[in-house]
């Protein structure tokens, strides 16, 4: 088997649930997906031509009028794939924040400077922390769905783990303040 980008299992993963266009993948990942997955057009296209290619999926015209609608729809062979992508034991957990990166070479630059992109980051992760206790509380309304207990166990992830990033920001902060 060809290795396989992750975008690729991202989409099969979600038309395993239902068909989709390019678009409807794009707005399912900056979803409830990108607080831990991300995905541009610039590599969703591309993908799903080669999954295409593969027999994974396969694509319909779904057109109204002159607006062009292709829907894409998962095949055994695809159902099958995200089925042995899930088995693995091999998998791949990398973190990466720019500011971070920028704490780490602060030195370089002043605590003012490094306060300020802390509380930047402070601010984003109190927004999407709102939109994951969002999604928990409509998670838990329907728990009796199957793939809701999935979706809450990775809502619920992301909710305990920006709230470390929390506590961490208000640590951080009085420690470069000199309030440690």
């Amino acid at each position: 088997m060809a290795r396989e980008r992750k975008i690729d299992m991202v989409i099969l993963g979600l038309l395993s649930h239902e068909d989709l266009t390019g678009y409807e993948i794009k707005k399912r990942i900056d979803g409830a997906i990108s607080f831990f997955w991300k995905g541009s057009f610039g590599n969703i296209y591309p993908a799903l031509k080669d999954m295409e290619n593969q027999g994974l999926i396969t694509k319909s015209d779904t057109s109204v009028g002159e607006r062009e609608r292709i829907t894409y729809h998962i095949t055994k062979s695809g159902r099958n794939r995200l089925k042995v992508w899930l088995k693995e034991e091999q998998v791949s957990n990398e973190l990466k924040y720019e500011t971070l990166l920028k704490l780490f070479f602060g030195g370089s630059g002043s605590r003012e400077v490094t306060v300020h992109n802390i509380e930047i980051f402070e601010e984003q992760v109190k927004k999407d922390l709102r939109v994951l206790r969002t999604y928990y509380e409509t998670l838990e309304r329907s728990q009796g769905v199957e793939d809701h207990v999935y979706y809450s166990l990775t809502v619920s992830f992301g909710i305990e783990t920006y709230e470390a990033y929390l506590k961490w920001c208000d640590k951080a902060k009085k420690m470069l303040e000199g309030r440690a």
